[in-house]
């Protein structure tokens, strides 16, 4: 079955991982499986010949919906003709990559699983990945756009940029990994000389497989940039709502501050103590003030209502 070519390993040490690596391993790929993983995804996903083995880095994002965040798993895998040896990272305080569905999918086959089968189930597996976490995103957005007229601007904004930093940085981790089984897919990986299209390791039924992953990659791509726009969209209509509740407050305002003007004035006028003001001499001046104060006003408050800036 497949565990016959299939090594997993989780957390190795130096001396565990050298058990099953190639003896010829080079330095840097020895330190590349051996640095503990990050849960922001530090690494670029690769596809590397290292002369009779291939090193391969990946990445796969989760998403936790209720935390309202990202993190990453890493995956690598060492490649050989007669055995892969993926090797799981912890990632801090998260869980690490659960190999089980690939291992389902592997024992199907009923039979001696080859290698280079295993790496496709394993590419496969993370492309599908992605494809679930930009659709848990999408309903995420989904979500944001139909409360963006509940939520208080300030909550809003903040997961708005949340979502575009998490967007950001899938796609940096997205891309390369495309680019990697692009490189399978058109035999630019080689394996002492020879291109991993070979019938030894990789039959022309497994290149048309990695070809349907490299278009589920593909897919995931156009994803992003989908779900980049919707959000987009609703920063802009965030914003746009901003704009109006601003000018809203600003008709308010302009109301009520010439609401005030008018009486300010007139108390202004006859506060100006001249000798020679005709109303100082009527017996009713002070009526006639208060009156064209409380005309003034309530036309003012009239015509705002009307307008409904108040």
């Amino acid at each position: 079955m497949a565990g016959t070519a299939w090594i997993d390993l989780l957390d190795p040490d130096e001396e565990e991982l050298r058990k099953h690596v190639p003896d010829d391993i080079r330095a840097d790929a020895l330190q590349e499986l051996l640095r503990p993983a990050s849960p922001e995804g530090d690494i670029r996903p690769s596809v590397k010949s290292h002369g009779n083995y291939i090193l391969g880095l990946a990445l796969v994002a989760v998403a936790l919906p209720e935390e309202d965040r990202v993190f990453y798993q890493e995956v690598d895998f060492v490649l050989t003709y007669d055995r892969i040896v993926t090797v799981r990272k912890t990632p801090g305080a998260e869980r690490p990559f659960d190999p089980s569905r690939v291992r389902d999918l592997c024992e199907v086959h009923k039979q001696e699983v080859p290698p280079g089968m295993i790496a496709y189930h394993l590419v496969d597996e993370i492309a599908e990945r992605f494809l679930d976490l930009l659709d848990e995103l999408d309903e995420e957005i989904d979500e944001l756009e139909e409360h963006v007229d509940e939520w208080p601007p300030e909550k809003t904004r903040r997961r708005i940029s949340d979502f575009r930093h998490d967007l950001l940085h899938i796609r940096r981790t997205l891309a390369p990994t495309r680019d990697a089984v692009r490189e399978i897919v058109d035999g630019r990986v080689e394996l002492e000389g020879r291109t991993l299209f070979s019938r030894e390791v990789f039959p022309n039924e497994l290149e048309r497989k990695f070809a349907t992953t490299y278009d589920k990659l593909l897919r995931a791509t156009e994803a992003i940039e989908y779900a980049r726009d919707l959000l987009a969209a609703v920063r802009d209509y965030q914003q746009a709502r901003i704009s109006i509740d601003q000018n809203e407050v600003m008709k308010k305002l302009t109301a009520i501050a010439s609401i005030l003007l008018v009486p300010t004035f007139i108390v202004g006028l006859y506060g100006q103590n001249f000798k020679h003001m005709p109303e100082l001499s009527w017996g009713f001046g002070y009526w006639w003030s208060w009156g064209l104060i409380l005309v003034s006003t309530a036309f003012q408050v009239v015509y705002f209502r009307r307008k409904r800036w108040i």
